[in-house]
């Protein structure tokens, strides 16, 4: 169980703040089913709302010293492997929905130095490859700020740092 004020992560939702554990009266709602209603921390005109006896979606967000240790470890982190540039989307979109921070590094190193290659061969970087990047990049500096207490534009030159200075 999530207690208020206490920040999860929700799917595809990203980070969001619990703000309360209530029923909802609302028609065609069971009243005595309980609801985490969460606002998510980078989409401030939204509300979500997940019922507590179903949140498998949820988990807490990293701490401080959980986020540092996937950042060190970053570089041993392996590449996602398919056999068919076909495949692609497929994989990136298991990926996003494992609410995993390793599986979104893993996807983050394989599409940048997929860009890498696309650029040096004199290609454009493709429109999936573009979507995937923004989406994992997006969930996982949104993550890493909240459990390094920095901004979401800090987290990926601070990562940077860390890796650099390895």
């Amino acid at each position: 169980m999530f207690k208020i004020g206490e920040y999860v992560v929700c799917g595809n939702k990203g980070v969001c703040r619990v703000e309360d554990i209530t029923t909802l009266d609302i028609t065609g709602v069971d009243k005595e089913r309980k609801y985490y209603i969460l606002k998510p921390k980078y989409v401030s005109a939204s509300t979500v709302y997940i019922p507590v006896d179903s949140s498998e979606s949820m988990r807490k967000v990293l701490q401080a010293e959980e986020a540092k240790k996937l950042i060190g470890h970053i570089p041993d982190i392996p590449l996602l492997t398919f056999t068919d540039d076909k495949l692609s989307e497929q994989a990136y979109k298991e990926c996003m929905k494992s609410n995993d921070c390793e599986e979104l590094v893993k996807m983050i190193k394989t599409i940048y130095l997929r860009k890498q290659k696309r650029i040096q061969a004199g290609r454009k970087v493709t429109a999936v490859d573009a979507k995937y990047i923004h989406l994992a990049e997006e969930s996982l500096y949104g993550e890493l700020a909240v459990s390094l207490d920095m901004s979401r534009d800090e987290v990926e030159a601070y990562v940077a740092g860390e890796i650099g200075g390895r």
